[in-house]
């Protein structure tokens, strides 16, 4: 008889807030500056006889998030010292949050949660040569802890959800939320188990960078898991690395358990009763979040954008922003799908070149894009003209009517103009019309490409076709 395993993955993820200062004083707060060891003060570096400060802004960050997601806002809360000792930990502890997390519950991307609690970052560590260096700019930097419930059983969920959150943290301002510089650091807890049973041991998989390290992660270590049981061998409970080289996750230390870090109340920072603070009241923070990523995407989907093309939109708060701008005043369904494909593709496409000098949506201006989507719209430029207007437009901007007749890419429309080109052709190719009299399709093709050819593929192909057809029924 084959046994059925189930694994079960619970998600914590930390993400880096952006504030203007650290969490508890008031140096800069850019984790990214080229010095090292050149934000930092007496504070932040837990010098004797200093006293830290809360950042207001970096509860509201977090309270927003817990708003977001329909959960619990707590009404009291308080900030609790994690001991540990580490290199990137200038105070021997860490200041966090245990028994009062900010937030409890709620759910996101169909995933529930467990808690969302704030705290200060680590320094960065790195290592090489033979050597160890530490730069405590990024010490102190308010970071917010995301736990889910142990309720995902595949890594596509997982990795869903994840996207799902860096994406409200960027609407929301709260944070970049950058894998790649660290912004935003995904751990997965993976167990398994046999189907019907109680859970299995809990492995952890820290620091995951990426959104594919995160799958490929999860993957390989449900698969490690299962040979083990297989072959009845335990797994042990364990914090794991996930090496991109070998696409194995390899061991790293014993797992702590909470009551390791000794947790007790920071006595240096004061007790917060949030349901007396006005700011961060239910209704306040309501008001001040944006549309949600979830709901753009229902108002796309009734607008007819195209899925793939919505997630395209939704993924890039610039370029949805900028979406936004161009949307106001479309009315007909036509230009809406033409402006998202140009946007989504051809716009998108160019930006990616080296050779467009790290261009952004925002530097392009809206009007003008539209002023270019019309002009196809209305056939005064073709499909093609309109590529070769983007290809300077996005890189220099400008009055799209203009590129378009310095780029001598305005179609012809005008009947005379044609008409005069077309009974050319015509004579020219008696034998072509007569073919396409007796039925033959292909002909009224070839006959078009001709008038294309002769106006230098200026003409407005429907406009062409059709005196085309009108011509060859009066010959």
């Amino acid at each position: 008889m084959t046994t059925t395993y189930v694994p079960t993955i619970g998600l914590e993820i930390h993400a880096e807030l952006k504030t203007k200062s650290k969490m508890f004083c008031g140096c800069v707060n850019d984790p990214d500056h080229e010095t090292p060891n050149d934000l930092i003060c007496p504070v932040c570096m837990a010098h004797p006889g200093t006293l830290p400060v809360i950042n207001t802004e970096a509860v509201k960050q977090v309270l927003r998030v817990g708003v977001a997601v329909n959960g619990t806002l707590a009404t009291f809360t308080e900030f609790d010292r994690k001991n540990y000792f580490y290199p990137d930990i200038p105070k021997n502890y860490q200041i966090s949050q245990y028994k009062f997390p900010l937030v409890s519950g709620g759910m996101l991307a169909g995933v529930e949660l467990t808690r969302i609690h704030l705290e200060e970052d680590t320094a960065r560590s790195t290592h090489g040569n033979d050597e160890s260096k530490i730069d405590y700019n990024r010490a102190g930097v308010p970071l917010m802890e995301l736990v889910t419930e142990p309720v995902i059983h595949d890594a596509q969920t997982a990795v869903r959800f994840a996207k799902e959150l860096r994406l409200l943290l960027q609407y929301l301002g709260a944070g970049e939320a950058n894998l790649e510089k660290g912004e935003m650091r995904i751990e997965a807890n993976i167990s398994v188990a046999q189907e019907g049973g109680p859970l299995g041991t809990k492995v952890e998989v820290k620091n995951l960078n990426s959104f594919k390290a995160v799958e490929q992660a999860i993957e390989h270590e449900i698969q490690r898991h299962k040979k083990l049981l297989e072959h009845g061998e335990k797994v042990i409970q364990e914090t794991r690395g996930w090496n991109e080289d070998s696409q194995k996750t390899f061991s790293q230390r014993l797992k702590e358990e909470s009551h390791d870090y000794r947790y007790y109340p920071d006595p240096d920072l004061p007790k917060m009763f949030l349901d007396k603070l006005k700011e961060f009241t239910k209704e306040n923070l309501q008001a001040s979040l944006p549309v949600l990523p979830w709901e753009l995407r229902e108002q796309y989907v009734e607008l007819g954008v195209h899925e793939q093309a919505v997630e395209t939109l939704i993924g890039d708060v610039k370029l949805n922003g900028f979406f936004e701008l161009i949307k106001r005043d479309i009315t007909d369904t036509q230009v809406l799908t033409l402006a998202v494909n140009y946007l989504t593709s051809d716009v998108l496409g160019l930006m990616s070149k080296s050779s467009y000098d790290g261009k952004q949506v925002s530097d392009m201006d809206a009007k003008e894009f539209m002023q270019l989507i019309t002009m196809v719209h209305e056939g005064v430029v073709s499909s093609r003209g309109a590529k070769d207007i983007l290809a300077v437009w996005v890189r220099d901007g400008g009055d799209p009517k203009k590129l378009a007749e310095r780029l001598e890419v305005l179609q012809i429309s005008d009947t005379k103009e044609l008409e005069v080109v077309i009974k050319n052709i015509l004579t020219e190719h008696t034998s072509v019309v007569d073919e396409y009299k007796s039925g033959k399709e292909s002909a009224l093709q070839f006959l078009i490409g001709q008038g294309m050819r002769a106006t230098k593929g200026a003409a407005n192909p429907s406009v062409l076709k059709e005196l085309i057809v009108k011509g060859v029924k009066n010959s």
